[in-house]
């Protein structure tokens, strides 16, 4: 952990080490949905072989023994930028309507802790469930849509940037998550990327 005080359970998750473990061969270990740090010994028989490794990426550099460098994530979430809604206190719940469905899919999307167990369980190392969680939960709610178009366009210009490789439908990032990050997501994503794509060309 870090030396200074974590403020939520989304920093003390993605600041720990723990996160970035490969338990025989299975990011975050054989319990899904689960983190590293909630898998127990009786999890395994008695005399077992345990293999730990760190993740398996090249967009995670590897610091010393089990320490991975995921700061690659950070600057993908760096590169969507603010979002332009008005800060102070909070409003009334029931001043901006939002249909259930989105507000369910924008939670489900906020849910990812940034661990980078999809990138380091897929065979190319893609980060496009992680990306597709921090646009969605944005793009589902009115306050992430005067950046929309902006937002996707950059964050995905970065994926590509730090080195992830392309989303080929095996699934692997959804298997591991344990967050239970859906994988339908990243058809969310690549359809806010097509459109945001559309509508740069066309000038607006």
């Amino acid at each position: 952990m870090t030396k200074r005080n974590a403020q939520s359970r989304h920093e003390v998750q993605t600041q720990s080490v723990a996160c970035s473990l490969t338990i025989n061969g299975e990011a975050h270990g054989p319990d899904h949905p689960g983190a590293a740090c909630e898998v127990y010994m009786r999890r395994f028989k008695d005399g077992a072989t345990i293999v730990v490794e760190p993740f398996r990426a090249k967009p995670f550099p590897l610091i010393k023994d089990l320490v991975v460098d995921r700061s690659a994530l950070d600057r993908i979430v760096q590169a969507g930028g603010f979002v332009a809604a008005r800060a102070g206190s909070a409003p009334e719940a029931n001043s901006i309507p939002i249909a259930k469905h989105h507000a369910d899919r924008a939670m489900e999307a906020a849910a990812c802790i940034g661990c980078g167990a999809c990138a380091a369980a897929c065979p190319n190392a893609s980060a496009m469930l992680f990306t597709a969680a921090k646009v969605s939960h944005l793009a589902f709610l009115p306050q992430g849509q005067p950046e929309r178009t902006s937002r996707v366009l950059k964050m995905v210009a970065a994926m590509d940037a730090e080195g992830f490789g392309n989303c080929t439908n095996t699934y692997e990032c959804e298997a591991v998550c344990p967050a239970k990050i859906s994988a339908s997501l990243i058809a969310k994503l690549n359809r806010e990327y097509v459109t945001a794509s559309l509508r740069r060309n066309a000038g607006e």
